[in-house]
C-alpha cells in the first residue's frame, strides 16, 4: 500500500487543475493510506503514510511530508478502529488533523527556508490546503466504497495490535 501511495503521487496518475494563478495536480496518494488505516489500524496506517510519502518528499524537496502522511494514516486508523467510525468520516477527520500539520509546517518552510514573504507563503499554503482538501474528499469517498467492497469480498485482515 505504501508503494501504491507513492505511485499515485506521480504525474501519469494525477489530474491537472488550476485555481486562479495556481496550477497544480490532484493526486490520490491519500487513498491507500486511508484504506490501510481503516482496514489494518493506526500502526499500519502510519507506516503506509510515512513510507509512501518518502518519494514525494524527495521529489519536492520538503523533508516533513512522510511525517504528515504518517499522521494521516495513524489518525484514520484511530478513528476507524478505536472509535469505530465509518471510513469516510475517519478519513475526513484524519485530514482535519493533518491539515493543521500541513498549515504549520508548510508556512514555516516557505517563510524560513524558501525566503518567501509571509503574505505570499500564506497564499501558497492556502492553495495547497484547498487542493489537498479536494483530494481528501475524493479519496475518502473512494475509501468508503472500497472498504465496504473489501469487507463484502471477505478479504479483511486482522488488524495489528497497536497497543
Amino acid at each position: 500500500m505504501a508503494a501504491l501511495s507513492s505511485i499515485l503521487s506521480v504525474e501519469p496518475f494525477s489530474i491537472p487543475i488550476v485555481f486562479g494563478p495556481f496550477a497544480s495536480r490532484i493526486h490520490f496518494t491519500q487513498l491507500p493510506i486511508f484504506l490501510s488505516g481503516c482496514i489494518a489500524g493506526p500502526l499500519v496506517g502510519f507506516l503506509t503514510g510515512a513510507i509512501g510519502g518518502i518519494y514525494m518528499s524527495v521529489a519536492v524537496s520538503i523533508p516533513f511530508i512522510p511525517i504528515g502522511l504518517g499522521i494521516l494514516g495513524f489518525s484514520t486508523g484511530f478513528f476507524a478502529k478505536r472509535l469505530k467510525l465509518r471510513p469516510f468520516l475517519s478519513s475526513i477527520l484524519a485530514w482535519c488533523i493533518q491539515s493543521v500539520y500541513v498549515l504549520i509546517t508548510d508556512y514555516i518552510w516557505f517563510v524560513s527556508f524558501r525566503l518567501m514573504p509571509r503574505n505570499v507563503a500564506l497564499g501558497v499554503v492556502t492553495s495547497i490546503l484547498i487542493k489537498m482538501t479536494v483530494e481528501a474528499v475524493i479519496s475518502s469517498t473512494l475509501a468508503e466504497v472500497l472498504v465496504h467492497s473489501i469487507r463484502r469480498a471477505g478479504f479483511y485482515p486482522k488488524p495489528i495490535d497497536d497497543d
